[in-house]
């Protein structure tokens, strides 16, 4: 009874949190290791920085989510104007 509640509000939080992968370039969370000072190895989880953005194409507002590294390359290569 309880895991299954416990399943349940999971489930709940899951839905309203951001994804965690680019929509433009796939860029995703990876796995590694934190390593203290003794050389111990625990698991965590290294996570993109992702922004959600809203541009202008073809006259019409589409908002993504991507990661900053994308935004910056949008920027430079002049292809999306953000919309204001």
């Amino acid at each position: 009874m309880f895991w299954t509640i416990l399943d349940e509000i999971v489930k709940l939080n899951w839905s309203k949190e951001m994804a965690a992968r680019c929509e433009l370039t796939g860029k995703g969370k990876q796995f590694g290791h934190n390593v203290s000072f003794s050389l111990r190895r625990t698991k965590r989880v290294f996570k993109p920085n992702l922004q959600k953005k809203t541009f202008l194409v073809d006259g019409q507002k589409v908002t993504m989510t991507l990661s900053t590294q994308a935004i910056r390359t949008l920027k430079k290569k002049g292809i999306l104007a953000p919309a204001k």
